[in-house]
């Protein structure tokens, strides 16, 4: 009995050709979560930025001012002396800046810590600190140029209200704190779920598994 020998011809679709594939998606899929954790940190700057100046708009709208009486070129004095209108000031920041880092870590926690992790944790504090300083700047400005056309322009006896300042410079770590705080406290009570389920569903299989077999035999 005669062989006869041909030449063996290369399959294209050999592995050669199924190794790359999956080596060149992961490149692809792994390209694609670093641009969507960047989005995500980016947006999480983004809207807790925004969040920021509408608390300013919010703090110079409710903020109590203190009236002021022109004693001079350039001076004022408190027509009450005892006036609360500087603790009021700061009691409504400490408030605002409060809800805004709940709001922040609560929407940003669901939003996009669970779709982007720890980067867009970061990106929510950072975001939270930022918001902070420009609840503050927005909330200071406003209105300051008036008054100091009225302290700079106004005869002596005209009553007019104090800028809005913040004394307790220490409230604007309340932002980033709570956003801090609603973040950690969320992950945890999303984990402990997860962690009760487990060991209990390795038991429950156990216990099913042998009773599943061909019909005839029986189980150990």
């Amino acid at each position: 009995m005669r062989l006869r020998l041909g030449t063996i011809m290369p399959d294209p679709s050999g592995d050669s050709g199924r190794r790359t594939r999956p080596a060149n998606q992961a490149d692809g899929t792994q390209g694609g979560l670093t641009k969507g954790r960047l989005a995500a940190f980016a947006a999480a700057l983004a809207g807790s930025a925004v969040l920021g100046v509408a608390a300013g708009l919010i703090w110079s709208a409710v903020a109590p001012r203190a009236l002021l009486e022109e004693i001079g070129r350039g001076e004022a004095a408190l027509v009450n002396a005892e006036s609360n209108a500087f603790i009021l000031a700061d009691v409504w920041f400490c408030l605002i800046v409060a809800v805004g880092g709940a709001i922040t870590g609560i929407v940003g926690y669901r939003l996009l810590v669970r779709r982007a992790g720890w980067i867009a944790a970061a990106g929510l504090v950072l975001g939270a600190v930022a918001a902070a300083l420009l609840a503050l700047w927005t909330g200071e400005n406003i209105g300051l140029g008036t008054y100091n056309h009225l302290l700079a322009a106004s005869p002596d006896g005209t009553f007019f209200h104090a800028s809005l300042a913040l004394g307790a410079k220490s409230a604007l770590a309340f932002w980033p704190l709570l956003t801090s705080a609603v973040i950690l406290l969320s992950e945890y009570g999303g984990r402990r779920p997860a962690e009760a389920t487990g060991p209990a569903a390795g038991p429950a299989a156990e216990a099913a598994g042998p009773t599943t077999g061909p019909a005839g035999e029986h189980s150990p």
